[in-house]
């Protein structure tokens, strides 16, 4: 990994090879759990998907997080990869409009597995924030480095717990709000509780200038009891159990000050992505879950 375009902001003392913490077996990094071993469960989706030969993306160090844990240890989350997959190129999109429409700042919250700071291609003076519990970001430097990933852009890693000060780390690390900043806030929300999720918009908010773009996603409750329940019962099962739902996406970025530019009904992002009919034909008209936005001035 090129050390010039990675920084750590996080205030740790970091080994030669990104390793901080208990070794896992065989000597590698701290290996994840609860909520953070879901992390290597998406990375699982995304390895699957790449190795499909119409995949919607390629994400080339998905499989090394993975096999840094073993497969067998989210094995109950391989129902969620077709998710995984339209969720992901959904995002991918997302930022590389944003990027196109002049935001430079990019800053993924709970930042967990994602590799867009090197799949991606980014335009010249991008800057990638990611955010994330220490304890994972380690995990995941450790594996970048052995397969000497590179990033596209500069990259800032914070590790930094998002019901804590993660706002004065993205400042004093660089963060500009007075430019437009694009957001991803993936597979967080579900995780955190309904007044800690309106806590984290109204952070975001702060921090964004006009033109600023934000995606989420989020599970509705219908989807959690039905389509979603096994998933969900496994995430129990893993410590890792989601703690709210929202039925009404675009609704909820209303009423925090961001104007909804997109939030594709599930039928809607079968037909974009060419995935999920089945599911689809059932319940086509029920939100996907998925949104992006823009900050009015």
């Amino acid at each position: 990994m090129n050390d010039d375009r990675t920084r750590m902001n996080d205030g740790r003392t970091r080994t030669n090879d990104g390793r901080t913490g208990p070794a896992g077996p065989g000597g590698g990094p701290e290996l994840p759990t609860g909520v953070s071993l879901t992390a290597v469960g998406i990375a699982a989706g995304r390895a699957a998907e790449s190795d499909r030969e119409h995949s919607l993306f390629h994400d080339p160090y998905a499989r090394a997080f993975v096999d840094a844990v073993g497969a067998s240890a989210v094995d109950g989350m391989k129902d969620f990869a077709g998710y995984v997959a339209v969720r992901t190129r959904f995002f991918d999109d997302y930022l590389a409009g944003a990027a196109d429409r002049g935001c430079r700042q990019v800053v993924i919250l709970a930042a967990g597995l994602d590799t867009r700071a090197f799949r991606l291609p980014w335009p010249d003076g991008a800057r990638l924030f990611e955010v994330d519990l220490p304890e994972l970001l380690d995990f995941k430097e450790g594996v970048l480095t052995r397969q000497r990933a590179a990033p596209a852009c500069a990259r800032t890693v914070l590790g930094a717990d998002l019901r804590g000060d993660w706002p004065g780390a993205l400042l004093g690390a660089g963060l500009d709000p007075s430019a437009p900043s694009a957001w991803l806030v993936e597979g967080l929300l579900p995780y955190l509780s309904a007044a800690e999720n309106d806590a984290l918009l109204d952070e975001v908010g702060k921090l964004s200038a006009p033109g600023s773009e934000l995606a989420m996603d989020h599970i509705d409750s219908r989807t959690k009891g039905g389509a979603l329940a096994e998933v969900s019962g496994t995430l129990d099962g893993l410590g890792a159990a989601w703690r709210s739902t929202l039925d009404d996406p675009a609704a909820w970025l209303t009423a925090h000050g961001w104007h909804v530019m997109d939030a594709p009904t599930v039928g809607g992002l079968a037909a974009r992505y060419g995935r999920g009919g089945d599911l689809a034909a059932h319940i086509g008209a029920r939100p996907s879950g998925l949104a992006a936005a823009v900050r009015e001035g």
